[in-house]
C-alpha cells in the first residue's frame, strides 16, 4: 500500500470529505515544499507512511471529543496537527511553531482543506498564557522534562476523557533516559502494535498526564 491508501486502510471508517482530504495532503504538500523546504526530499516521498500515519498514532490512544482544545508544539509543517484536525473536526486544534515560514505552509494548507478548526501561530510555546487546553501533542520536538516545563500549567485542570490530561508525544529509539524522571507516570504505546509497518520499529506514542 502507498499514498493515502495507507490511511484508508487503518482508518476505514473515514467520511468522503475525510477522504478527500486526506487524499490532496500530496499535492499540496509537494507544492508548497518547491517554495519553503519543509519537509526532506526523501520523506516527501513517504509523506504519508512517515508524517501523515506516523501522526494519527495518536488517534489509536485517543478519540479527541467534540469541543475540546488541543494544542500542537512545534507542529513543523503541520504535524501532527493537521492529520489530527483531519479526522477530528469538531475539535479545536491549536498549532504553534517558533518558525514563521513554517506557519506560513500550516495556514495555506488548513486553507486549503477547508480546515476551519485549525488556528496557527508563530510563536514560542512557553509565552502562551491566554489559553488553556485539554492536551498537548508533539513529533520530535524537544525532551520530555523540557516539553512537561513548557506546557505545565497550560493544560485544564479537569478532564473530560477517559486519559487524564497530558502530553502526547510522538518518540522513537532508546527514551529510557528520557522518561526516568517521570517512569512511574509515563505511557508508552508501541506504534507499530497499531500500523505493522517497518517504518515503526522502535517508535511510540509517549503519554504522561498532568492531572
Amino acid at each position: 500500500m502507498a499514498g493515502a491508501d495507507l490511511v484508508f486502510h487503518y482508518f476505514p471508517e473515514l467520511t468522503s470529505n475525510q477522504q478527500a482530504q486526506f487524499a490532496q495532503l500530496q499535492a499540496i504538500y509537494s507544492e508548497w515544499n518547491e517554495k519553503i523546504n519543509v519537509i526532506s526530499r526523501k520523506d516527501i516521498e513517504n509523506l504519508y507512511e512517515r508524517h501523515v500515519l506516523h501522526s494519527l498514532a495518536i488517534a489509536k490512544v485517543i478519540q479527541f471529543k467534540p469541543g475540546k482544545d488541543v494544542l500542537d508544539i512545534g507542529t513543523g509543517g503541520g504535524f501532527p496537527g493537521i492529520p489530527l484536525a483531519i479526522l477530528f473536526p469538531d475539535t479545536h486544534f491549536h498549532l504553534v511553531d517558533s518558525i514563521n515560514k513554517k506557519i506560513t505552509v500550516v495556514k495555506a494548507v488548513a486553507e486549503a482543506l477547508g480546515l476551519s478548526n485549525v488556528t496557527a501561530s508563530h510563536a514560542r510555546v512557553e509565552t502562551l498564557t491566554e489559553q488553556r487546553y485539554d492536551f498537548a501533542v508533539t513529533r520530535a520536538v524537544a525532551p520530555l522534562d523540557t516539553l512537561y516545563q513548557w506546557t505545565y500549567g497550560k493544560l485544564k485542570r479537569h478532564s473530560k476523557h477517559p486519559l487524564n490530561n497530558g502530553l502526547l508525544a510522538l518518540k522513537g529509539g532508546n527514551i529510557e533516559e528520557e522518561i526516568k524522571a517521570h517512569k512511574n507516570r509515563v505511557q508508552l504505546f508501541p506504534i507499530n502494535s497499531f500500523f505493522p509497518v517497518e517504518y515503526f520499529q522502535e517508535k511510540y506514542v509517549l503519554y504522561l498526564p498532568y492531572v
